[in-house]
């Protein structure tokens, strides 16, 4: 590899995200801050990813009392420990090999732990059965995503698979499927309906994307990342519906099903929907749906685990599914054991469900305050307009730039958004990251904010883009 030629022409044809170009500003910005350099604020503030615990979110103790004791069996001796922590992590200890959080596991991950997200899918959707043989454990759902793609994509001499994108996606997915070698098929989302899926929209963006590409996959996120719209029951049934017709295999990310706050809204799962089908849909439909740690009430982005669970599946086609993950040998034990904890909480009567709870509802609150805080803000800002999120841990607010922005952004070869985040970074310290540019109209682009952060964070990411507006920004 002594010259750029020499590369992986699939690597060479991963496109950056804008998110890496001003991350690494961000990095540089808060080096030199660190060697003394002056500037205009004392440090960068993130909130351009969800990572809760970095943006000073506080972890859930049971998680981490548990994993303690894990780490460092000998606690279990340790009284001042509550007793439910205790026999929690010497169940979790029995379920590891050699008892030791240090052994391998399975790569489809601990039996114990398939068998814990099981049941709680089962509990989740009302009784509908989840079987562990279903479930498999990955190191983070974007792990899991892409051993579905690989499994998706056609050889380098093929007509390349396709796969229907939501417009915005996750900034992560475009260069995940340029890895993968598929080719993103865009359907644009409604910005006027709160970001909504569109039947017409999907029709539209497959018939455009047949004769370029084969489609065979439709990826939906829910509650939506970026956007924040909740689906449902009538919109995922007809998602289901246009699946059939269309022989495309659902992908559903529902990382943030624990994060949904509006008004009259509830997270639906896309398989609990499937079962209540007719038989036609119930017994054909495949579907692969997706959870993980990086959930907003956990946020252990860092322990990376994830699950995906698969429905009508040929079994030939799972055995792949293991061979895949055993490249990885197995996921982070520690991972796989706080998603135990995760779908299995303490339960009433618990010596830590009180603290447990409070937690809970206080994150809870946190993010509901936050989405309504920001969004009435931002709405009243000049040259900004903001959908009402219904779940998730985003805002995705509209930005009208004016044509000196636009023009310099030409100049610079860069997106006009990029180029807003780029400025705002420099002058503020304020970290938010720049939307997906695919579809954006002239003079229009796109913030993405994560507002899983404390208030006082919060507070002061809103009196920088204020005073920013202030100076003639926008």
């Amino acid at each position: 590899m002594s010259s750029l030629q020499h590369v992986n022409p699939r690597v060479r044809g991963i496109r950056a995200p804008p998110h890496s170009r001003l991350q690494r500003l961000a990095v540089r910005i808060t080096q030199d801050i660190t060697l003394g350099a002056l500037k205009p604020f004392v440090k960068v503030i993130d909130v351009s990813s969800g990572d809760p615990h970095r943006a000073g979110m506080k972890p859930i103790t049971f998680v981490r009392q548990v994993l303690a004791v894990c780490l460092l069996p000998q606690l279990l001796e340790e009284n001042s420990l509550p007793l439910d922590v205790r026999l929690r992590a010497r169940r979790l200890l029995e379920a590891c090999d050699g008892g030791s959080v240090g052994s391998y596991t399975a790569s489809s991950g601990m039996l114990h732990v398939r068998q814990s997200i099981a049941e709680f899918i089962t509990r989740r959707d009302v009784g509908v059965p989840s079987y562990a043989e279903d479930i498999f454990i990955s190191a983070g759902f974007q792990r899991a995503l892409m051993v579905v793609m690989k499994l998706l994509a056609r050889g380098q001499e093929e007509t390349q698979t396709g796969v229907l994108t939501p417009m915005p996606c996750p900034h992560t997915l475009p260069a995940l499927l340029d890895e993968a070698g598929v080719t993103l098929v865009p359907h644009q989302l409604m910005e006027g309906r709160g970001w909504a899926v569109d039947l017409d929209e999907l029709h539209r963006a497959l018939k455009t994307a047949r004769g370029r590409c084969e489609p065979r996959a439709i990826y939906i996120s829910n509650p939506g990342n970026p956007t924040g719209h909740v689906q449902d029951w009538k919109s995922i049934e007809e998602v289901i519906q246009f699946a059939a017709a269309e022989r495309l295999l659902l992908l559903v990310d529902e990382v943030y099903q624990d994060s949904v706050y509006g008004h009259g809204r509830e997270f639906i799962s896309y398989k609990r929907v499937l079962f209540e089908m007719d038989e036609e849909y119930l017994e054909t439909v495949q579907l692969v749906s997706f959870h993980s740690l990086s959930s907003a009430q956990v946020g252990e982005c860092g322990l990376r685990a994830g699950y995906m669970e698969l429905v009508n599946i040929d079994p030939e086609v799972m055995h792949f599914v293991e061979t895949m993950l055993c490249t990885d040998i197995s996921t982070p034990v520690t991972g796989q054991l706080a998603l135990d904890i995760m779908v299995n909480p303490p339960k009433p009567g618990d010596l830590s469900f009180d603290t447990y709870t409070r937690e809970i509802l206080l994150s809870r609150a946190t993010l509901s305050q936050n989405a309504q805080r920001a969004q009435e803000f931002l709405n009243d800002l000049p040259g900004m307009s903001c959908q009402p999120a219904m779940g998730g841990i985003y805002l995705y607010p509209r930005l009208h730039l004016p044509s000196e922005i636009i023009e310099k952004a030409k100049i610079l070869e860069v997106e006009a958004g990029v180029l807003y985040c780029q400025m705002l970074l420099e002058e503020k310290g304020v970290f938010l990251g720049a939307g997906c540019q695919y579809g954006e109209t002239t003079g229009n682009s796109h913030l993405r904010l994560c507002i899983l952060v404390l208030p006082d964070t919060l507070e002061e990411v809103l009196a920088g883009l204020a005073s920013f507006h202030l100076h003639g920004h926008t």
